[in-house]
């Protein structure tokens, strides 16, 4: 009769199905008579997150930049609305001379002047800004601006309000006498008259709007030479940088009494200023705040007036040759001077212009001959010292 075939493992081995191999393990175990369990799912990683089609994200870049360039747009539009707004508004003044006039040659010439008026001033800012009570228009500061359309440098060139010249149909006098008599008509005709320069241009700035510009930035900072006290002046200034307000830059730049050089002295404490002033209101602290961009311009239109053929754009190249000599870029000179105290009959003392040195410079003006430095005889700035 047929035997069985032996298992490999002897007698009594049990059938193949009897064992499994756990492959996990590495070792055998007896079947249960469950299914095995279904292998374990890997973790589930995180899903990525949908990425907007390319077309959706162009669009949304496209916006972004449309609102930005609106934004800047916008913004370029309120800082040429304000200042044209304001300059609608401006006092006009008549400085256009009679009669034969110099020849109006390459670059710009203007007339800035400092007035001394207390018109639009309440007794209590009197008080404040210790400008007294003196009536009638007078000259506190005179200037020379030239502007060169060759390259040069911009220039500010004070002329001493005692400067002793001839003043058409009055003899000789000093220089702001002129403004007395005539007002700014005669005074331009006499600076062309003594200059040889054309004038293309008028700027005037009384006490009031001055100390309001100030005020309205916030103060500007200015290094006081030295220790400065003038009680006709209204200021007790301590040697050294510091931030003056309205009422103190004003009397900074007023003040002459304490003064060794006396009116030069002051003349250069003026362009300093004004330099000074012109650079901090150009400055972002000024130009992205609106509320104190509109209060300066606006401060600066109601203190100023113009000729009445001076146009906007004269009135920025003067603002910015101001700017200019508060640094590097541009050049603050008092014209040059002979005699301090030069004694007449009819003005008592004056200041005596270095005739040759003065001609010298006024015709390299006229010229538009680019200036590098100082020429001869001219008094430097304060800040070229």
């Amino acid at each position: 009769m047929p035997t069985e075939p032996r298992h490999p493992l002897g007698a009594g081995a049990p059938d193949d199905d009897v064992y499994v191999v756990d492959t996990r393990k590495g070792r055998s175990a007896r079947p249960t008579g469950r299914p095995a369990p279904p292998p374990e799912a890997p973790a589930a990683r995180p899903a990525r997150p949908q990425m907007p089609p390319p077309r959706t994200r162009l669009r949304k870049g496209r916006i972004t930049l449309l609102v930005v360039g609106l934004l800047v747009v916008g913004w370029l539009a309120f800082m040429v609305w304000v200042p044209v707004s304001a300059w609608n508004g401006i006092s006009r003044v008549d400085n256009i001379p009679a009669g034969d006039r110099p020849e109006d040659t390459s670059g710009h010439n203007y007339l800035l002047v400092g007035s001394d008026s207390r018109e639009g001033l309440t007794a209590k800012q009197r008080r404040q800004l210790k400008t007294g009570t003196a009536e009638g228009n007078r000259t506190d500061t005179i200037m020379l601006v030239h502007v060169s359309e060759s390259g040069g440098k911009p220039v500010l060139i004070s002329l001493p309000r005692d400067s002793y010249v001839p003043i058409p149909g009055n003899g000789s006098n000093k220089i702001n006498a002129a403004f007395t008599f005539g007002g700014p008509k005669l005074l331009t005709q006499t600076v062309e008259q003594v200059t040889g320069l054309h004038i293309d241009g008028y700027l005037e700035i009384g006490l009031g709007g001055f100390a309001g510009m100030v005020d309205a930035i916030g103060g500007v900072e200015i290094c006081v030479p030295r220790d400065m006290k003038d009680d006709k002046a209204g200021i007790d200034l301590e040697k050294g940088c510091q931030v003056l307000d309205g009422r103190n830059a004003l009397g900074y730049v007023r003040s002459r009494y304490e003064d060794p050089l006396g009116d030069i002295g002051r003349a250069t404490r003026q362009r300093q200023f004004l330099g000074a002033l012109m650079k901090q209101s150009a400055t972002p602290s000024t130009v992205l705040i609106p509320w104190r961009y509109t209060t300066f311009v606006d401060a600066a239109a109601s203190g100023v007036a113009v000729g009445e053929e001076t146009s906007l754009l004269d009135a920025y190249r003067i603002l910015q040759a101001m700017r200019a000599v508060s640094g590097e870029e541009g050049l603050s000179l008092t014209v040059p001077i002979e005699d301090m105290a030069y004694p007449t009959d009819n003005a008592g003392l004056a200041v005596k212009w270095d005739s040759e040195r003065a001609l010298s410079l006024f015709r390299a003006l006229r010229d538009d001959k680019p200036l590098t430095e100082p020429p001869p005889g001219t008094t430097p700035g304060e800040d070229e010292k």
